[in-house]
């Protein structure tokens, strides 16, 4: 019930504008979100590389109202491309974009749209060895971001798409982007979905990232294992055994400011781990599926209230 309830309320602009006017909330957004600029993010990226890590950079915002503001997010990725290249970050560094923010969800032609944007934004990553993964979003852009997917990989291979393992159709969606050389991101899900296309269960979206898993780890995909949780972990490394692939044949990919020991625990085993870095104004949606994904997260949030009471 609560994880519905924070899903809920990152969508909606009251809860919002309520949560970001509470002084807490911006000290709680700093457990999960770098800072609120590039260079925070580079100082994040850099520390985390330091320590043996790889690192994705995500430059928060999603669901644009207008063309200008899609602009602005390509330019900002165009900035943080950059500001990695130039911190001597590329070859372990990678950043992660929604397509929502550069305009999928507009009504005119904003499939079209957000494809030449996504497409800008891979020749800058690709001129500056920066690689560039697809967030995956809520069931309705699974379609486009696919097939947007699909037209960026037949110029440049190397683009990564995220798939959750939520979605009932994941399963035929892992096995299309199984291929040689393909980067598939295999997160749970973050984002409140229909029941009869989703499952709700946390023990059916356990399983099901497990049987995906097995399918990526029988690939010859590079399987990106987006998981806080040591028993899929564990999985993962079990069927990366049984398929006879060696440890950097795959990652293990976490949230910055989620389980940080665990992540050098891993690196210090020989495992190949990514940490996802969030930067940016606009960290509201993005604190509160951390939560969603995490209620006992909200603890630090009503600590927070009533010290400051």
């Amino acid at each position: 019930m609560l994880r519905s309830v924070l899903l809920a309320a990152s969508r909606s602009p009251g809860a919002r504008r309520s949560v970001q006017a509470l002084p807490p909330s911006r000290t709680l957004a700093r457990r999960f979100v770098a800072g609120d600029t590039i260079d925070d993010a580079v100082r994040v990226a850099a520390q985390l590389v330091a320590l043996g890590m790889l690192v994705t950079v995500d430059h928060l915002g999603e669901d644009i109202a207008d063309r200008a503001e899609a602009h602005q997010t390509v330019a900002a990725y165009q900035r943080l491309i950059d500001g990695l290249a130039r911190a001597g970050l590329a070859p372990r560094a990678e950043v992660s974009v929604k397509l929502s923010a550069l305009g999928l969800s507009l009504p005119d032609a904003g499939e079209s749209f957000a494809l030449v944007r996504a497409s800008e934004i891979v020749r800058a990553a690709t001129r500056a060895g920066v690689l560039v993964t697809l967030d995956m979003e809520d069931h309705t852009t699974t379609d486009s971001t696919l097939r947007i997917l699909h037209h960026l990989r037949a110029e440049v291979p190397s683009v990564g798409c995220a798939l959750q393992a939520a979605l009932r159709r994941t399963p035929d969606d892992v096995r299309s982007l199984a291929t040689s050389g393909s980067r598939v991101r295999l997160t749970k899900g973050a984002y409140r979905e229909p029941a009869e296309l989703a499952h709700e269960q946390a023990a059916d979206v356990d399983a099901a990232y497990v049987s995906a898993l097995e399918i990526l780890m029988h690939s010859d995909a590079r399987p990106l294992v987006a998981t806080h949780d040591p028993a899929l972990v564990a999985a993962a490394i079990r069927l990366a055994r049984e398929a006879g692939r060696p440890l950097a044949s795959f990652e293990v990919q976490m949230l910055y400011g989620i389980r940080p020991a665990e992540q050098r625990r891993l690196v210090a085993e020989g495992l190949d781990v990514r940490v996802y870095v969030a930067y940016g104004v606009e960290w509201y949606g993005y604190v509160m599926r951390r939560l969603a994904e995490r209620p006992a997260n909200l603890g630090l949030f009503v600590r927070a209230l009533v010290s400051r009471g």
